[in-house]
């Protein structure tokens, strides 16, 4: 049963003149004092969130966008930050991109944030998708088998140095320690300082292609998914949560479908679900702009992704419709009952599943995001979260 709520927040900047036949997204350009002004939308997003009860915060980590798009670099420096200004909330790390670190560096840095926030931060990790940024850190991303390769090690090594009070690693990439002097003798291991001290560590990873290779290693190291691309029976979601549940229990861990999952959904409530696809059309259609040329829109053709970079070609070309989304279950639209609804037929179906994040797309400016954000959170986050706390009750007596 759903009963933790979350969002993920990629970071964009109030952006002007949006949707298709907006400004073309490698048009953008905002300056410094614009770009920074995600730190405060960043704020105001995670003490509302806070005060209304949801339990976790997730950011991702992105560099290098003067589009306006993505504008957080470092998660963890944030997430003390925001545990200063907030009471119980947690922040999520969706994700830290490990080839764009040192793992060490990494571990270090996540230790040092469970320590300061008492548990508050969640750790999540990803191998990248912007060729932009993993590639200006000096790490693969246009081999993937090599970027595969290369994040695989790094996990590797942050667990042991997690897990451990002393390691060693000798891998294609790493050698951790080198074997150098050091006062008087020579260095065959490490140790991690700061290490967690909330074990073991909670952590999550995005589910995209859903590739044997890949659910393998996190169901090896323990590792949870995070997935989103609908929840229509049949869909892809579906597909790729009964595989999860293959793979997990090959690895001895027996779950109910959809458990150790979250499922991430674009959710808007107006009066009906014709208004809230006319309101959101366009943060749909620039979330579009921004994802489908880096592969995250699956079907379209060379001749529609070059349409959506021309704001005069853009409304014409037969792309993807809001409506289509929310026949597939990838959003959730109408009023605050019809949401609990569709909801709860979500549950029937995956009743492993008990954490989702509601979401609003890249392109929702902050006003909306605070509103839709306040909805959810009073009028159908309640319905869930009260009827575990009647149950827990009723156990009691």
């Amino acid at each position: 049963m759903i009963d933790k709520f979350g969002s993920l927040f990629a970071g964009h900047i109030d952006l002007d003149n949006i949707g298709f036949a907006g400004t073309a997204a490698n048009d953008r350009f905002y300056s410094n004092d614009e770009l920074i002004t995600v730190f405060d939308k960043t704020e105001a997003i995670c003490t509302l969130m806070d005060d209304l009860g949801y339990d976790v915060f997730w950011m991702a980590e992105h560099h290098f966008q003067p589009e306006g798009y993505e504008c957080i670099p470092n998660i963890l420096q944030l997430s003390v930050h925001l545990a200063h200004l907030t009471k119980n909330i947690k922040m999520g790390c969706g994700f830290n991109i490990a080839p764009m670190w040192h793992p060490l560096r990494m571990a270090e840095d996540f230790a040092t944030a469970d320590i300061l926030t008492n548990g508050r931060v969640i750790f999540g990790v990803g191998r990248g998708y912007h060729t932009r940024e993993v590639e200006a850190f000096g790490a693969p991303m246009l081999d993937q088998d090599e970027n595969r390769d290369y994040f695989e090690e790094q996990v590797e090594i942050m667990f042991k140095s997690f897990n451990e009070e002393s390691f060693s690693h000798k891998g294609k990439y790493y050698t951790i320690p080198p074997e150098v002097p050091y006062r008087g003798y020579t260095l065959k291991e490490i140790s991690l300082v700061p290490r967690p001290i909330n074990m073991p560590v909670e952590c999550w990873q995005p589910i995209v292609s859903a590739g044997d290779r890949g659910l393998n290693f996190m169901a090896k190291h323990g590792i949870k998914g995070i997935i989103g691309g609908g929840a229509a029976p049949g869909g892809a979601s579906e597909n790729v949560v009964r595989k999860w549940q293959e793979v997990q229990a090959a690895h001895g861990n027996d779950t109910e479908l959809g458990g150790d999952l979250i499922l991430g959904i674009s959710f808007f409530i107006a009066n009906s679900p014709e208004e809230a696809i006319e309101q959101a059309r366009p943060f749909y259609e620039e979330n579009m702009k921004m994802f489908a040329p880096l592969g995250f829109v699956r079907g379209l053709s060379d001749d529609q992704l070059a349409a959506l970079a021309d704001p005069a070609r853009a409304p014409h070309a037969d792309l993807p419709t809001l409506e289509s989304a929310v026949e597939s279950g990838s959003w959730l639209v109408g009023t605050p009952e019809q949401i609990i609804e569709q909801m709860e037929d979500i549950e029937k179906r995956w009743p492993g599943l008990d954490h989702v994040n509601m979401g609003l797309p890249v392109g929702t400016p902050q006003s909306v995001i605070l509103e839709q954000t306040e909805a959810f959170g009073k009028e159908v986050m309640p319905h869930f979260k009260n009827r575990m706390a009647t149950a827990a009750a009723a156990g009691d007596n």
